[in-house]
């Protein structure tokens, strides 16, 4: 439970940090996204009723913070997030067998792409409410940089992540073999 609780501090630093964090200019001002990592590592190292309250912890703060009221219109309503953290996490969770047997590398690889579908999700979700679809090449890059840098960041988040769940004695990470 200790573990659970830092993981919700660490989310809710992680997105106050975020916005901290300068655009890569290189990217056409691509975000780096942390909180997603957070409660990736969280879908496989948690419980599944623990993991949806840190995904719900974390869409709600993203909700909060992305929540946009345009005249009498809400562009992107408060919950949406939640609903979309909630999905993708669960789908993390049920890769957890890979994990238990110390298999992250689809988890990586995972967490990028999952990081560009919130985005994706974002990015549709304003331009159903506009009634206009726009794909320009600066919207293909603000979606997909961010997740090549959470696909590139993962392994040492995640070991990093892992070492804070060793040092807390979470009870529901892997159990380590001994081979004789």
């Amino acid at each position: 439970m200790i573990f659970f609780v830092i993981l919700l501090v660490l989310v809710f630093l992680a997105q106050i940090i975020e916005l901290f964090i300068p655009p890569l200019e290189w990217m056409y001002n691509a975000h780096i996204y942390i909180v997603p990592l957070v409660v990736f590592y969280g879908a496989m190292a948690l419980p599944f009723p623990l993991m949806l309250a840190l995904a719900a912890f974390a869409g709600f703060l993203l909700d909060v913070l992305t929540m946009q009221v345009i005249g009498d219109r809400v562009e992107i309503t408060l919950g949406w997030s939640i609903l979309v953290y909630a999905v993708l996490a669960s789908i993390m969770h049920g890769l957890r067998p890979l994990f238990i047997r110390g298999r992250w590398e689809i988890h990586c690889i995972m967490s990028g792409v999952c990081t560009s579908l919130i985005l994706l999700s974002q990015y549709l979700m304003i331009t159903f409410r506009r009634g206009s679809i726009l794909f320009t090449p600066e919207a293909w890059w603000q979606i997909g940089g961010p997740g090549v840098m959470a696909l590139l960041m993962a392994p040492l988040m995640f070991w990093l992540l892992h070492t804070i769940g060793d040092a807390t004695g979470n009870p529901f990470l892997p159990e380590r073999e001994s081979y004789e």
